[in-house]
């Protein structure tokens, strides 16, 4: 399940235990079954005697607010020039929030999936396994383009919204204008919020040398450079102390940090880096 630690708890009940101090594991009260709920918390012997399906309430679960913010700028939608379509970072970062998204309907978590930038397309708020396939069709179908100010964006979500949660901001943070200022106004709000920063190895460590035109992805502006040895290894240097620049602010806030490239396999990251950092459970 996925765990926040800093924000409050929801006003209805989910699938997590409390973690109010003086409550305690005990049954609540009964609830019409619901397409999606647990069939774990179906009282049987009362759909036996009635026919009726009636899901079992207990007083200590509540539920969490989750929103999963996708950078949908032109930048993500990169693959490597080897024309490996599995190292493009707008599929892998799409594959996180499927996974995350169905982590958070699996626990009946209170669920909003949105695209930042221009035109942001919106799912949910949903809760509930029954809304997996509407999630699926909507991460199948959102597509990277244009430019986006993370800073512009973040806020604008943050005074949007709604009701604060845990918020995944997945983006490869190619933002001019940087996403401090962005992140501040959701922490302002009371969200709890972890970073999945997804690069392909390729900008990490590019296989290039020689003269060179780089087009820029997003805005079409070309740009002539000489790659030599000693180039490369500054461009190298360069990108490590920008990662961890934007990893030392994160921790600086209390702000969740994990850097990922595309050739490491997606369930790694939600299983085992969220899962050290207790974002997941």
């Amino acid at each position: 399940m996925l765990h926040a630690s800093r924000v409050r708890a929801g006003a209805i009940k989910g699938e997590r235990r409390s973690v109010k101090r003086g409550t305690s594991i005990e049954f609540a009260d009964y609830r019409s079954y619901a397409p999606g709920d647990d069939l774990r918390r179906l009282d049987w012997n009362i759909y036996a005697r009635t026919d009726r399906p009636l899901t079992k309430v207990y007083e200590d679960e509540e539920d969490l607010a989750v929103h999963l913010l996708l950078d949908a700028s032109a930048s993500m939608d990169w693959t490597p020039d080897n024309g490996d379509a599995a190292l493009n970072k707008f599929l892998y970062a799409r594959r996180l929030l499927a996974g995350l998204g169905h982590v958070s309907l699996a626990e009946n978590d209170r669920l909003v999936l949105s695209t930042l930038g221009s035109g942001a397309a919106v799912f949910g708020p949903v809760r509930g396994r029954s809304h997996g396939i509407g999630l699926l069709r909507y991460v199948g179908g959102l597509a990277a383009r244009g430019t986006t100010d993370l800073n512009d964006a973040l806020r604008a979500y943050a005074l949007r919204a709604g009701r604060a949660g845990l918020a995944f901001v997945i983006s490869d943070f190619f933002s001019p204008t940087g996403y401090l200022d962005g992140m501040m106004a959701l922490l302002a709000k009371g969200y709890e919020v972890a970073v999945l920063h997804v690069l392909s190895p390729y900008e990490v460590e590019p296989p290039l040398a020689g003269d060179l035109r780089l087009i820029d992805i997003e805005t079409g502006t070309p740009q002539e450079i000489s790659l030599d040895a000693g180039m490369r290894d500054l461009y190298i240097r360069r990108v490590r102390e920008w990662r961890e620049d934007i990893r030392a602010e994160c921790s600086k806030h209390g702000i969740h940090y994990v850097f990922t490239t595309t050739d490491i396999p997606w369930e790694k990251v939600i299983l085992y880096d969220l899962r050290r950092l207790g974002v997941v459970r």
